[in-house]
């Protein structure tokens, strides 16, 4: 348990390097006129945006299973425990949100460019809040319509980061599986995936540095255990002797 505490905490560490640096920085989000590498980022969110987050969640899964190279019953339980281990997260990320209520920092720019008071926004049915997006900012051509519709989509609370709870779940999954069957290829794009899923959330307004490191933490406590459960109920993590030899000639 310690190891692969040890493994996804370092994971974990690296995540939140992106979000850490901008806090310090003190990096404030605005929109500006649209640039290419918006739309780059809005692509790069949708990943982990559902109904696609399904598809990205089913890929990952069979290129773990792929990896591992479980067989079937061992792989059954794989993938009980992972797709627990994602409705967990989720379901853990929205009990957080009705607590700590933090509004996202478009909203905060709605309120201070728009006079929509934040409280007053949030205490709108979802249908209504979407409206009022739409209807204040169709005429704003700094903002993309692209990322009008995507906020209208996405009007809950910020605190913590549902799409980086996701993407950072996924990436230290990989850590905790793949890692030590050497499949540092794969391991290395998913971690730059996740990267890139948490730093748009950024470039969108749709959350603030710290949703980040506390989804990331999250992701972090639920991935600890869910590597652990697999090791003692689904194998080991650790491949064998004759495993390791054969991963070696592979590579």
């Amino acid at each position: 348990m310690f190891e692969i505490a040890k493994r996804t905490g370092l994971g974990a560490l690296v995540l939140i390097i992106i979000p850490l640096l901008v806090w310090v920085s003190g990096w404030q989000w605005h929109p500006h006129n649209e640039a290419v590498w918006w739309r780059l980022m809005f692509w790069i969110t949708l990943t982990a945006t559902a109904p696609w987050g399904t598809i990205t969640s089913t890929l990952f899964i069979a290129w773990f299973l792929w990896c591992l190279r479980f067989r079937l019953r061992p792989a059954l339980g794989l993938v009980c425990i992972l797709g627990l281990t994602m409705l967990v997260g989720q379901s853990l990320k929205s009990v957080i949100k009705q607590q700590v209520q933090e509004p996202r920092p478009y909203v905060v720019w709605l309120e201070h460019a728009h006079n929509i008071d934040d409280k007053a926004f949030y205490a709108l049915p979802k249908a209504a809040r979407s409206q009022l997006v739409k209807e204040e900012l169709q005429d704003q051509p700094q903002i993309p319509p692209w990322l009008r519709t995507h906020w209208q989509h996405e009007t809950g609370f910020a605190f913590p980061s549902g799409h980086t709870v996701f993407a950072a779940s996924w990436a230290l999954l990989a850590l905790g599986l793949l890692w030590p069957r050497r499949h540092f290829v794969s391991l290395t794009l998913i971690m730059v995936w996740a990267e890139a899923v948490m730093s748009s959330r950024l470039v969108l307004g749709m959350h603030w540095p710290r949703d980040l490191i506390v989804g990331t933490v999250l992701g972090w406590l639920i991935i600890t255990l869910a590597c652990w459960l697999v090791q003692r109920w689904v194998g080991s993590l650790t491949p064998k002797p004759d495993e390791l030899r054969d991963i070696k000639s592979r590579a």
